[in-house]
């Protein structure tokens, strides 16, 4: 039986804090109770505690990136650190 891919959809309407960007990603993907809200646990988590495959897609990301500045930058950088160590793990950014 084929496993079922896990998608986690964001928009840059709403994901506009950090906070914002855990409670959706926390909710979506089910993250385990003790996930620490910054990004060494974002880390653990995606590279570790949930099974794939997982797909994040980021709409008007650049929404996002005005309201989040430097923090957004961070995200995206553990994103694709998950994404290169984790083969059934991709990041898109889309309108």
């Amino acid at each position: 039986m084929p496993v079922r891919k896990k998608r986690c959809l964001l928009s840059g309407k709403t994901v506009r804090s950090l906070d914002a960007f855990y409670d959706e990603i926390a909710r979506q993907l089910a993250f385990p109770e003790h996930f620490g809200r910054n990004l060494d646990a974002l880390w653990d988590v995606l590279s570790a505690d949930i099974e794939g495959p997982i797909e994040v897609v980021w709409k008007n990301p650049d929404s996002s990136r005005l309201d989040m500045g430097r923090d957004f930058d961070r995200i995206l950088a553990v994103l694709k650190e998950v994404e290169k160590a984790r083969k059934d793990f991709r990041v898109r950014l889309g309108k």
